[in-house]
């Protein structure tokens, strides 16, 4: 029973991309390890840019000194 955590910025992500993300997981494990789709869990959590931190800085400045 494969249980995969995703963490992403709250930044948008739409339905359709979280569903592809669940979707290409969920392959991914069938096909490398065989998983059975029906009992493996995939959770996306967003995470607000100001609680995400990046080699010792927050995201957002992180991202302002190495131009995303």
């Amino acid at each position: 029973m494969p249980y995969v955590n995703i963490k992403i910025t709250r930044e948008g992500a739409s339905r359709e991309q979280k569903a592809e993300l669940i979707k290409g997981v969920t392959d991914l494990l069938v096909k490398v390890l065989d998983k059975n789709p029906a009992s493996t869990f995939v959770v996306i959590d967003e995470v607000e840019l100001e609680d995400w931190g990046i080699g010792g800085l927050p995201v957002e400045e992180y991202r302002t000194q190495n131009k995303r």
